[in-house]
């Protein structure tokens, strides 16, 4: 199983003495740090118009993270495809490609969040299609070569695109799932998933079968096993002991419960109690992230940047988990 590091990119400029720049500051130096680390990859979330999250273009905060890092691959979770022409979308992350090297991994989804719509002028109930026609335009896109689509939401007439991805045939795309079912609809389709469990489900036991369900449908497609990839945050903070790192994390994770739009309002006790989240010691940590390996996640993308948790903290955390955590997982299969 492989670990890296995903941030939503919460923001509260009316709770904390933060601001955008020293939000965006923080968050390239923690790229920086995991970089050094050696962890896998390094995500970020898009959003609009509300502090659930800071950074509205993701792609211009990655096209800087890569300038500042040298090995670690650098993702969209997830670039929300119906808010966007898709010709800009090739475009922006191609060029995010190009400056880091050929690091880039895209993630995509349709999007969930009423007022994001509504501040951009779309139906929710276009999401889906919009999405599958503005995949399906990036990566035509994306192959270089001079095309046309006429489609229900976007029209391209004899388009060739300037710049285009290193990795070829093109970086790597994963969908992003809110509930279970929506797992094998997307490896009928063959592309690898993402998923927060704290969003998508009650039980581990649920996520064993979802998963099942999606790598039955990608195979029975025609795709390759190593490619049945499951990304799966999990917010997770590591501390010298468990009661040090509960106590480290608990008023962040409240405030950020509490100011989650539109999600299911649980207890801090109860989030470990269910292992939605991860807060302990290091072995704590193996122990919580055992349990997806064994479900069959492939991905564990360590969310420890939420609830204005202090960059320090953060970065400690992450020290403890590259140097106590990771190495029980490297080369596993």
């Amino acid at each position: 199983m492989k670990i890296g590091i995903f941030s939503v990119a919460d923001h509260y400029p009316t709770e904390l003495a933060r601001t955008s720049e020293r939000l965006y500051e923080e968050l390239l130096e923690q790229a920086e740090a995991a970089d050094a680390l050696g962890f896998d990859s390094f995500w970020i979330a898009e959003h609009h118009f509300h502090e659930y999250g800071g950074i509205p273009r993701p792609p211009i905060w990655l096209a800087a993270a890569a300038r500042r890092t040298r090995k670690i691959r650098l993702g969209s979770a997830v670039v929300v495809l119906p808010f966007d022409n898709p010709l800009r979308t090739a475009e922006d992350y191609a060029m995010v490609d190009v400056l880091s090297g050929g690091r880039l991994e895209l993630g995509v989804g349709s999007g969930y969040l009423k007022h994001e719509y509504a501040g951009f002028g779309i139906d929710m109930a276009e999401k889906r299609e919009r999405f599958e026609e503005a995949l399906e335009v990036v990566l035509q896109a994306w192959s270089g070569e001079r095309f046309s689509h006429r489609g229900r939401y976007f029209t391209v007439d004899d388009v060739k695109l300037n710049v285009v991805p290193l990795q070829k045939p093109h970086p790597p795309v994963s969908v992003a799932i809110l509930t279970n079912d929506r797992a094998a609809v997307v490896g009928g389709q063959g592309f690898p998933v993402m998923m927060i469990p704290y969003a998508t489900t009650e039980r581990i036991e649920e996520l064993a079968a979802t998963v099942v369900a999606f790598r039955g449908a990608f195979l029975g497609n025609g795709g390759a096993a190593e490619r049945a990839t499951v990304h799966f945050a999990l917010h997770t903070h590591c501390a010298d002991s468990v009661e040090e790192a509960r106590r480290e994390v608990r008023e962040a994770l409240d405030r950020y419960v509490r100011t989650r739009l539109y999600a299911r309002q649980r207890s801090f006790e109860t989030l470990i109690d269910k292992n939605l989240v991860a807060f302990g010691d290091p072995d704590e940590i193996v122990r919580a992230a055992s349990l997806y390996e064994s479900a069959g996640m492939t991905h564990y993308l360590v969310m420890n940047n939420f609830g204005g948790l202090d960059h320090r903290v953060v970065l400690r955390s992450m020290e403890r988990i590259a140097r106590h955590v990771v190495p029980k997982f490297h080369g596993r299969a």
